[in-house]
């Protein structure tokens, strides 16, 4: 790996991300970091021996460009950067609702530019990315970003014009399991349980399920069914939640998501 990489506005993800390559083989010295503040640079040095540069240094030096900024911030990010970046750097971006075509109308023309959708499961390598190319990348582009995001959990490349409903999905899902954890967790408190044991009992039900339903194959349907006997207890609980329309306000939930990740495309934050 001798292409040269920068996280640029390295937070908790972007440093998720650093991490993730350094683990899957990139040497600390083909990566660069850039932060807002100098206390988190010399951080991000001691912590994993890469350079801490400015992101005008960043955009000079590397090949490939990840920024990390929140959305709100990467307009400004833009700005100082444009002057620096060929039109050969890939530019790979990690904000929530910002299009291709966002950056591509601000970098030099003929930009490479991939959207990578991620999650916070990436900082315990078990994020989704979900990779999209623009107008200029190609599929050499695409593969060197599933490089970088293999690093902390699985990639899928999809169109970009799906990145909206994958964000409300995938971007989005984590918060969706710990709210039903949550919910849940009252639940076994009501029925009399200690909060620990409630919670307990819940997250390793939560990641045996996660393992069936990533590793036997089998529909979602089909496993549920298994669980649901006759006249018993789950499909007792099964009917209460489809008697209070979760079914339904989950579909309502992602869709409320999907229309506000395309707002934010929009600017309208």
């Amino acid at each position: 790996m001798t292409q040269k990489v920068a996280v640029l506005g390295t937070g908790k993800i972007g440093e998720a991300l650093l991490s993730g390559m350094i683990r899957g083989g990139w040497a600390p010295s083909d990566l660069l970091v850039t932060a807002r503040r100098q206390d988190r640079a010399d951080q991000l040095h001691a912590r994993y021996g890469v350079d801490a540069v400015s992101n005008a240094e960043a955009a000079k030096s590397a090949d490939t460009l990840i920024l990390t900024v929140k959305p709100q911030d990467m307009d400004a990010l833009l700005r100082e950067l444009a002057p620096h970046v060929p039109a050969d750097r890939l530019v790979i971006s990690g904000a929530a609702g910002i299009p291709t075509a966002y950056f591509e109308e601000r970098l030099a023309a003929g930009t490479p530019v991939v959207r990578v959708m991620t999650n916070t499961p990436a900082l315990v390598d078990e994020a989704m990315s979900v990779i999209s190319a623009g107008t200029h990348a190609t599929g050499a582009h695409l593969t060197r970003a599933e490089e970088i995001f293999a690093g902390v959990g699985k990639t899928l490349r999809v169109p970009e014009s799906q990145q909206d409903a994958c964000t409300a999905l995938s971007g989005s899902g984590p918060a969706y399991f710990y709210f039903l954890v949550e919910a849940m967790t009252d639940a076994g408190i009501l029925l009399g349980l200690p909060r620990d044991k409630a919670h307990d009992l819940i997250v390793q039900a939560a990641i045996g399920a996660a393992v069936m339903l990533r590793d036997s194959g089998e529909h979602p349907v089909k496993l549920r069914e298994n669980v649901t006997s006759p006249a018993g207890t789950t499909i007792n609980a099964i009917r209460e939640l489809e008697n209070h329309g979760v079914r339904a306000a989950l579909i309502a939930a992602l869709e409320a998501a999907r229309d506000r990740s395309r707002e934010l495309a929009t600017g309208n934050g």
